[in-house]
């Protein structure tokens, strides 16, 4: 864990705050996700600004805090290998996104769901510092932060929101106030606070009834998403959850390896983020994912073509 404290946050890094608080409420359970958080934070506040002497100073801190948690977690795949890292956090994002989507879907709005659909948008952002983000998870970042937003709005004022993707107009709601008022405690030291307003305005308008999301889709087994509400049912027994494992792709089956098959540098690339993506599914117990990346891998190497 980190252990340098931070000076105060700098206005011009208002920003990055809640990346930054996100990896401080994640620094016990989620070490590998909250060092990303602190790196994506220090990448894009470099990029703010690294000449003013505040900015500097923090910047230096923060650098401080990043070679502590590489010097701590040193021997981790997730965070010397960009590759294992990035497949880290993109199942921890998804499973935050799943749990507040299956809470969504269900009709169980509460203060929960709408911080995990917040906080996956952030650490969508994380996964930024790995390169460009796939069109999915800019969609899925969209889709989070427009849910938190028009979700808070609705209870604040009294009204039921509507489950599921639907059309609607932006929203906004104050991240600061909403954490302020909240009764849960957050862990760590936090930044000082700020009038920080999440603006989903910033958003182009967009009916998001045309987005993909499945219920359940890339859902991590275990996850708080699968635990069922109030059942009254106690037992000593833990089940395993049950899970749909998707069919062999049939083009698995015909395919031949022709004798000579030309792997390119990026083949080989390719094939080894989706087994690296496989493992990661596998730490959440995430058969379906698991395996649809496996098949990926094995037929781009089979045949060169994805």
């Amino acid at each position: 864990m980190a252990t340098a404290a931070l000076p105060p946050l700098p206005p011009q890094f208002k920003s990055i705050q809640h990346h930054l608080r996100t990896a401080q409420e994640l620094d016990k359970r989620e070490p590998v996700v909250a060092y990303y958080c602190r790196l994506y934070a220090m990448q894009t506040g470099m990029k703010i600004d690294s000449k003013t002497p505040e900015c500097r100073k923090f910047l230096s801190k923060l650098m401080d805090q990043l070679e502590a948690m590489k010097k701590q977690f040193g021997d981790n795949e997730a965070i010397t290998q960009e590759i294992v890292g990035s497949a880290h956090v993109e199942n921890y994002a998804l499973k935050m996104f799943l749990y507040a989507d299956n809470e969504d879907r269900a009709g169980q709005f509460h203060k929960n769901m709408i911080k995990s659909f917040y906080t996956a948008s952030l650490l969508i952002d994380v996964l930024t510092v790995f390169g460009e983000l796939s069109e999915e998870n800019v969609q899925h970042r969209k889709y989070a932060r427009w849910k938190a937003a028009y979700i808070h709005n609705c209870l604040k004022n009294g009204e039921t929101p509507q489950p599921g993707p639907i059309g609607m107009e932006g929203e906004s709601f104050d991240v600061e106030r909403e954490e302020a008022g909240s009764s849960s405690v957050h862990s760590g030291t936090t930044q000082p606070a700020s009038s920080s307003t999440y603006e989903a305005n910033n958003i182009p308008p967009s009916n998001y009834t045309g987005i993909h999301i499945p219920p359940g889709a890339h859902a991590p087994a275990n996850t708080p998403a699968e635990v069922p509400h109030n059942t009254g049912v106690t037992s000593n027994t833990i089940q395993p959850a049950t899970q749909n494992v998707p069919l062999v792709d049939p083009s698995l089956y015909s395919a031949q390896s022709a004798g000579e098959v030309r792997l390119t540098p990026e083949d080989f690339a390719r094939a080894q983020k989706y087994c690296k993506y496989a493992g990661s599914a596998l730490q959440y117990e995430d058969v379906s994912t698991a395996v649809q990346n496996l098949q990926k891998a094995l037929k781009l190497l089979m045949t060169g073509r994805e």
